[in-house]
């Protein structure tokens, strides 16, 4: 039996992704933070873990992304995208009107999702954040009064909330891809999902910053006809103006294409890491288990 670290509380988006990317065989094990979800793959804690990376309106999750980057660099063996619906969340003794919640709790990305929702209809409430929509949801279950959680269905259940308002995220294709992280690359116990292909995720360091040093990187890719599905420079933390690449690559690591790339970038002076090769998954709310 496989032991799956994700970030907790039950009732958050990870856990969703969790429950629809494997089978029966796993001991889920919920973590308060993503930093601690990860430091357990890597103590042997669990055998995997699930984190969110990115999210289709806000972006990608920094934390995770540094995390893996500068602390613990564990390669990514799989990927879900995940439908994500927002909803205002209150107590079953609330029985206010919603201009009347006095504060709002929610994971930083959940109320970002959410932010113009919030501006029109509840704009004097102040906002608290936490480390996910399922604490958020805890918060609210323990506390009472006018306060209110952004959360999903599954967050209401767990914690015997009301839904005040359903879908208040800003823009409906709200969709959150989820990694799962394992000490080695082998083959993870993926629920019966069909694969939406394969993509490959490098991390790419410029020795210095030179006039049509990114055009050079990216050349190394385009003469071959590798697509590229995201680009995103994030900071070394060694000083202002000093950035490194997460390069997505929508195909499979081979030793022909990728390995000719990685040397004639290495011939520029760059370093070149690969984060992971893993197979893709869409997982829709039917494929969800309760």
């Amino acid at each position: 039996m496989y032991r799956v670290g994700y970030l907790g509380p039950k009732g958050t988006f990870t856990e969703m992704a969790v429950n629809g990317l494997f089978q029966d065989n796993i001991q889920s094990v919920s973590y308060k933070t993503i930093p601690a979800c990860i430091d357990a793959v890597e103590s042997g804690d669990t055998d995997l873990g699930v984190v969110p990376i990115e999210n289709a309106i806000e972006g990608s999750v920094h934390l995770t992304l540094d995390y893996l980057i500068h602390q613990v660099p564990l390669p990514i063996v799989a990927e879900a995208t995940v439908p994500i619906t927002q909803h205002l969340l209150v107590h079953p003794s609330f029985r206010g009107e919603m201009k009347e919640i006095e504060k709002i709790y929610s994971h930083t990305q959940a109320i970002a999702q959410c932010h113009q929702f919030i501006h029109q209809n509840i704009p004097y409430a102040d906002l608290e954040y936490t480390t996910s929509t399922g604490e958020a949801a805890q918060v609210v279950h323990s506390k009472g009064g006018n306060l209110a959680a952004i959360g999903n269905e599954r967050a209401a259940n767990e914690y015997g909330l009301t839904i005040l308002n359903s879908d208040i995220h800003d823009y409906p294709n709200n969709h959150t891809r989820f990694v799962v992280l394992r000490k080695k690359e082998d083959p993870v116990p993926i629920h019966e999902l069909k694969k939406q292909g394969v993509k490959t995720t490098i991390m790419v360091t410029l020795p210095r910053d030179y006039a049509g040093a990114l055009h050079q990187v990216l050349s190394a890719f385009s003469w071959r006809k590798m697509n590229l599905s995201k680009i995103e420079s994030r900071p070394m933390k060694t000083g202002l103006g000093n950035y490194f690449f997460i390069i997505d690559v929508d195909q499979e690591y081979d030793d022909v294409l990728f390995s000719g790339a990685k040397a004639e970038l290495q011939a520029l002076g760059c370093e070149v890491s690969v984060l992971g090769t893993y197979p893709k998954y869409m997982i829709t709310t039917r494929e969800i288990k309760s």
